[in-house]
């Protein structure tokens, strides 16, 4: 292992509800990686009393002797990291739902990172993210890296890099988590799993997917038992075998655009509203309890709500049953890293200078035809020396290609009205989303947008 002093990690939005998945990913390698210190900054002070809390009881119980501290100084969290986890969320769960309303009002989806509302999302979400940018500049590691979690990853990090910010990467567990499914299918280790990826953060497809070595496509989409019990029971096998790929499941709001509407329209709340609901009756329910003395009793409350809520996932938007499977969070169980899993798998090949592969978002260097060099691509990477190099895609498929292009196209003009504060251009970009399509559109949700962001779009015009 390379030398170094104690390594510090920060999670700035170490008030979430997924914080106490993030302590035990992080205190079960805290000692084998050098962390000495793992602080959870939030802004939000009732959250890191309840989340925050949480995840710090849990980190105590795991390992006592990893110095685990909350706070809401983010100056103080940010300094001398190393690394920083963030996952925040830009107006709360109130200005997801207003986002998701605002695009259904126009009968066009409001998903917060494939469908329109991801602008809006993004016009908070940047602005805060820039700040501590900036800050980790002043005050961390001459080092630090910082993966960004924080939705839309897309825009976020190609607008991150469009500003110079060259040590942000965009991290997505739903890759990983695909190829875990499928490893459960197969019966064998995550590890023994592999996958050629490309795309962007959300849309993203597998055209090989390797089994200790072994291809196993074209032959995986003829298993009538991966549209069960994986994320591609969202798509017809038909559609599968069309493309010859894994689809990454967010595809499902490109390919069934008309359906996912028509669903959430019918199921009468969107996921924002199943989210905040759920969040509200947990966040109420917790706050009454002792986290400190009675943690067990506060862990079955955690366990009922976040089972409410993982069954919930895209159930409303296809009209698939989520996971039925009741609910537990076992904290001594083996650790798959989960949520902070792929950042941590990129943390430790540095370290250790262990050569590994990953999916993650970063500049697609070539790697991806018919995309530019600087547009940050969703690709499987091989991480050396602490460098990443994207794998490369030697005959994307030609429909993929197209979806892709135009969706890049939007986050690039995203990025560009956000860096500019341009409405013109912020109208652009919704007007070649593909899940928009018309200018006429384009130009009244962006009003509509503004108007509900008037805190967050000082200086716009």
């Amino acid at each position: 292992m390379r030398e170094q002093a104690e390594r510090k990690l920060t999670v700035v939005g170490g008030g979430g509800v997924r914080s106490m998945f993030l302590a035990k990913s992080l205190v079960s390698c805290a000692r084998r990686l050098g962390f000495s210190r793992i602080v959870f900054m939030d802004n939000d002070e009732q959250k890191l009393a309840v989340y925050g809390k949480m995840a710090q009881q849990a980190a105590r119980r795991l390992d006592p002797e990893v110095e685990f501290s909350l706070t809401t100084d983010p100056v103080e969290a940010v300094r001398d990291a190393d690394y920083l986890i963030t996952t925040i969320r830009a107006g709360g769960d109130e200005m997801r739902v207003r986002d998701e309303r605002i695009a259904l009002s126009h009968g066009i989806l409001g998903q917060e990172t494939t469908g329109a509302a991801g602008f809006s999302f993004a016009m908070r979400s940047i602005p805060a993210l820039v700040k501590y940018c900036e800050l980790a500049r002043e005050y961390a590691s001459p080092r630090v890296k910082i993966f960004n979690f924080t939705n839309p990853a897309g825009v976020v990090s190609q607008t991150l890099r469009d500003m110079g910010y060259d040590f942000t990467f965009g991290i997505c567990d739903a890759p990983s988590e695909l190829l875990r499914s499928l490893a459960d299918l197969y019966g064998v280790k995550p590890e023994e799993v592999t996958g050629d990826c490309y795309g962007l953060n959300h849309l993203s497809f597998f055209p090989s997917i390797q089994v200790k070595g072994r291809e196993v496509m074209p032959g995986l989409l003829d298993r009538d038992e991966i549209y069960r019990s994986t994320q591609m029971r969202f798509f017809d096998k038909e559609l599968a075998a069309h493309f010859g790929c894994v689809l990454n499941e967010y595809l499902y709001y490109y390919y069934y655009r008309q359906e996912a509407v028509e669903h959430i329209l019918n199921a009468g709340v969107t996921r924002g509203e199943v989210i905040r609901d759920v969040n509200r009756q947990m966040t109420e329910e917790l706050s009454g309890m002792d986290i400190e003395h009675d943690f067990d009793a506060c862990l079955r409350v955690f366990e009922k709500w976040h089972g409410i809520r993982e069954t919930a996932y895209m159930a409303n938007e296809t009209g698939v049953a989520g996971n039925t499977k009741p609910f537990h969070f076992d904290l001594y169980a083996p650790d798959h890293g989960g949520y902070a899993g792929v950042a941590l798998t990129y943390i430790e090949s540095e370290i250790t200078g262990k050569e590994t592969q990953m999916i993650m978002c970063v500049p697609n260097q070539g790697a991806i035809p018919g995309l530019l060099d600087t547009d940050v691509a969703e690709v499987t990477c091989t991480i050396r020396n602490g460098d990443y190099i994207p794998h490369q895609i030697r005959q994307p498929g030609v429909m993929q290609m197209e979806l892709i292009r135009q969706v890049k196209c939007y986050e690039r003009l995203a990025s560009e009205a956000i860096r500019q504060k341009s409405i013109a251009r912020a109208v652009d970009c919704l007007c070649v989303h593909p899940l928009v399509n018309s200018y006429s559109l384009a130009r009244t949700l962006v009003q509509e947008y503004l108007e509900a962001n008037h805190e967050y779009t000082e200086g716009w015009k």
